[in-house]
C-alpha cells in the first residue's frame, strides 16, 4: 500500500490543549497541583484506615471508601485535563517521609479511584505495580522495560490513564519525560507529510509472552488512529521492534520504519517533550491517549533502590476508541476497558 492510501482515516492538522511543546510547561508550574494543608489533612485521614492493607485489599477501594470532601471535586477537574487537556498533571507534597508505605501507598490508590477503576498491568493481575529494577534485561523479548533500569522510550501504556508515585529516587537519572502526540504528528506533517499518514497504517507489537486465549502473540493496532474526531496514540518502539521474532508478524516496510524513525526523532527533540524529576511522595497521572511518557536510564542508590508505585486506570467520559483497540484493551467500553488481559 502506498504512503498516499493508508488503510485508516488520516487525521488533520491538529489543535487545542494537548497540543504543546515540553519547552512552554518548563517555563510554567501550572502542571503542578501542590497540596494544601487542609487537602493534606484530609487525604491522610481518609487513607489511614487502609494503611496495613495488603495490595490485594487496597485494589479493591473505591472513591466511596476514600472520603475525599475537599479534593474530590479537584481530582474530577484533574481527570478533565487528562481527557480533554494537556493530558498531565503532577500532585506533590505527600509527607512521605513520615508516612508508613502502606499509608502512602492507601492515599496513592485512594486518590486513583476517584479518577476511574484500577486496570490490570500484567499476566499476574497485578492492580497496584512496582517500578523498579529488578536486575531483567530490556533486551530479552519476554521482559517489561520497566522492571529494568534501562531507558523505557517514549511509549504508551495499554490503558486510558496511568499513575505514578514515587517512594523512592534515584542516585542518578530516572528522569520522567512526557511529549504531546499531536506536537510530533503536526511536525511531521510539516517535514514529512507521506511518513506522517503511514502511522495510520497498523503495526504488530509484541505482547511480551502475556497473551490472551485463542490470541496471536502480538497485537496490530496503528500507532495514530482518527476516530471520532480524536488523534489517538499506542506506541512502544521495542515491543513493535521484537514483534519481529514472529514468522506471522507483517514485517515493517522500509518506509514503516522511516516514519517510525521520524517519530522517535522529534519527540526527542530538545524543547519537544517535558522533564521532570519525580519527588519522593510525588503523584503523577498522565493520559496515555494523547501522549507518551518516557523514563531515561538510572543508577539505583545501594542501600535504596529507585521504587515507584504505579496504577492503570480506566477513565469515565474518556474518549471513543476504535473497535481494533479490543485486540488489546479487551473492550473498548468507556470505563471499563484496557489493562493486560491474558483470560
Amino acid at each position: 500500500m502506498s504512503p498516499s492510501a493508508p488503510a485508516n482515516p488520516v487525521a488533520p492538522r491538529q489543535s487545542g490543549p494537548a497540543v504543546w511543546r515540553g519547552a512552554d510547561w518548563a517555563k510554567s508550574s501550572a502542571w503542578i497541583w501542590h497540596l494544601r494543608p487542609l487537602e493534606i489533612d484530609e487525604l491522610l485521614a481518609a487513607s489511614e484506615p487502609y494503611a496495613e492493607s495488603t495490595e490485594a485489599e487496597l485494589a479493591q477501594l473505591t472513591a466511596a471508601d476514600i472520603v475525599l470532601p475537599t479534593m474530590g471535586d479537584r481530582l474530577l477537574e484533574l481527570r478533565d485535563e487528562l481527557i480533554a487537556g494537556r493530558g498531565f498533571q503532577l500532585i506533590r507534597g505527600l509527607p512521605a517521609a513520615d508516612l508508613s508505605e502502606g499509608h502512602i501507598a492507601a492515599a496513592f490508590v485512594g486518590v486513583g479511584a476517584h479518577l476511574g477503576s484500577l486496570r490490570s498491568q500484567n499476566a499476574n493481575r497485578d492492580l497496584l505495580g512496582h517500578v523498579r529494577n529488578v536486575g531483567l534485561d530490556a533486551a530479552d523479548p519476554t521482559v517489561r522495560i520497566y522492571q529494568t533500569d534501562q531507558r523505557q522510550t517514549f511509549h504508551t501504556d495499554s490503558t486510558d490513564a496511568v499513575g505514578l508515585c514515587c517512594l523512592e529516587t534515584a542516585a542518578a537519572g530516572g528522569e520522567s519525560l512526557l511529549v504531546s502526540a499531536a506536537s510530533i504528528y503536526n511536525q511531521m506533517l510539516d517535514s514529512a507529510p507521506d511518513l506522517a499518514h503511514l502511522l495510520f497504517e497498523a503495526v504488530a507489537t509484541d505482547r511480551r509472552g502475556e497473551v490472551p486465549p485463542g490470541a496471536e502473540p502480538f497485537f496490530r493496532i496503528p500507532v495514530l488512529s482518527w476516530f471520532d474526531d480524536r488523534l489517538t496514540v499506542i506506541y512502544q518502539r521495542q515491543y513493535i521492534n521484537s514483534a519481529a521474532r514472529f514468522d506471522t508478524a507483517p514485517p515493517l516496510t522500509d518506509q514503516m520504519v522511516a516514519a517510525l524513525d521520524l517519530f522517535d526523532e522529534i519527540a526527542n527533540e530538545p524543547g519537544m517533550h517535558l522533564s521532570m524529576t519525580l519527588e519522593i511522595g510525588d503523584m503523577q497521572f498522565v493520559h496515555n491517549h494523547s501522549l507518551l511518557h518516557d523514563r531515561t536510564g538510572f543508577v539505583d542508590k545501594p542501600d535504596a533502590p529507585r521504587h515507584l508505585l504505579r496504577l492503570w486506570l480506566s477513565l469515565p467520559g474518556d474518549r471513543a476508541l476504535p473497535d481494533v483497540f479490543a485486540t488489546r484493551y479487551g473492550s473498548t467500553t468507556i470505563g471499563d476497558r484496557g489493562g493486560i488481559v491474558t483470560s
